[in-house]
């Protein structure tokens, strides 16, 4: 959940949104995703709307205590504003920020607002993030036993000196621990989070942490370069000459390395930072945001998509909790995409993943595009779908830029 919120016109105070939101929402999934901003310590990498409890303080909805129930304040508000809408809700995933600082039973509690509320699917997917230092035996059994199916550890690294430059606190050690435990309360579906091109990190430092997650089994694994996001503390090391840049061909080394790696235990790609062992084990939160579904964001800086309409929170965790506690939307602008503007986003979005892009989606040039980059070896047709190769997805980017310009 980046921190800089973007244009836009003003949101309505009720959030009410326009008639042509809900047009066709019956052959679309509707999900959910709530943000819990807090965390223990601000990593030096992260650009995401996140602080530390001293930070907030006690102001209502913005602190620890309070925030629970000003999440269930929205997800009240979501049922009003979707009064007609009869869709059940797919999937549910709480990130953050740490969101397993709240205890299980917050956790538990806002979940059960949005089953009340809109009602679950059957085998509904329930995912929340969660880092090692923050879950227990017990912990993790309330959150299996009150709904939740799916957890997302983030491991980032298993070197000490990686995880030093990335202010990660959590003792390598402490990983495998709480995916036994994961294991034991239940928990069928559980994923690792792993960046790779942190300054100082070898090739050596990847390939151990890559061997350290596989030793976990884990189900699902994303694997993200490390991205210097202007504004964090890493940035500023970097300016400073403290740090260097990550290298492109570090970065395409070490994702070949994990996509080899990855590929001998048994997980295949869905997505070009995203591994499964098996097609129920892909996070079918994120394949829904990049098919274009329809989702409600809840929590400060949280943005939403339903029907073409975007829109995004306050930033602030005590703006947040003071429009809901006043009777208000948490809404602070949004925007309606135009069918060019969500052309373009089903390029950039479906391409990215296994399964490819229609080919009637691309408009006449980047029709026109495709016989060069399936030249160059970066896309393959398969049947009427553009499929990213091997040494595509290293240059996907790219690829994407060719295809819309």
């Amino acid at each position: 959940m980046p921190s800089a919120l973007p244009d836009g016109v003003p949101a309505p105070d009720d959030g009410a949104l326009p008639d042509a939101a809900l047009v066709g929402a019956a052959d679309r999934p509707l999900a959910f995703y709530l943000h819990v901003p807090f965390c223990r310590v601000r990593c030096g990498y992260c650009d995401f709307n996140t602080y530390t409890a001293p930070e907030l303080g006690d102001v209502a909805g913005a602190s620890i205590a309070s925030y629970a129930q000003a999440a269930v304040s929205e997800v009240r508000l979501a049922r009003r504003v979707l009064a007609g809408d009869p869709r059940p809700v797919e999937t549910v995933f709480f990130g953050g920020g740490t969101p397993t600082m709240l205890p299980s039973a917050d956790l538990v509690a806002m979940l059960h607002a949005v089953a009340d509320e809109f009602g679950l699917a059957p085998r509904a997917e329930v995912t929340t993030e969660a880092n090692p230092d923050s879950v227990t035996p017990e912990s993790l059994r309330e959150l299996r036993e009150g709904g939740f199916t799916r957890l997302s550890f983030g491991m980032q690294s298993a070197v000490p000196h990686v995880l030093a430059v990335l202010d990660r606190t959590h003792d390598p050690e402490r990983v495998p621990r709480a995916v036994e435990w994961a294991r034991e309360a239940g928990f069928d579906e559980v994923s690792l989070d792993l960046i790779y091109g942190t300054p100082g990190e070898s090739v050596d430092d990847w390939r151990t942490t890559l061997d350290a997650a596989l030793a976990c089994a884990p189900d699902h694994v994303s694997a993200y370069s490390l991205i210097v996001e202007e504004g964090t503390a890493l940035a500023r090391r970097v300016r400073r000459g403290e740090l260097p840049m990550p290298s492109e061909d570090d970065l395409a080394d070490k994702y070949a390395l994990a996509d080899a790696a990855l590929r001998a235990a048994g997980l295949e790609w869905y997505e070009v930072s995203n591994w499964a062992r098996r097609e129920e084990s892909r996070c079918r939160h994120n394949l829904l945001y990049w098919q274009g579904g329809d989702w409600w964001g809840v929590g400060p800086g949280a943005h939403s998509h339903v029907g073409g309409v975007r829109w995004w929170n306050v930033k602030h965790p005590a703006a947040y909790g003071r429009r809901l506690a006043e009777g208000l939307s948490p809404a602070h602008g949004r925007e309606l995409l135009t069918g060019e503007e969500r052309r373009t986003e089903r390029v950039l979005l479906e391409l990215r993943l296994r399964d490819g892009l229609p080919l009637d989606v691309l408009d006449e040039q980047g029709r026109y595009a495709v016989p060069e980059q399936v030249r160059r070896g970066l896309v393959t047709v398969i049947g009427q779908r553009l499929v990213l190769t091997e040494r595509g997805r290293l240059l996907a980017d790219g690829v994407v830029r060719d295809l819309l310009t």
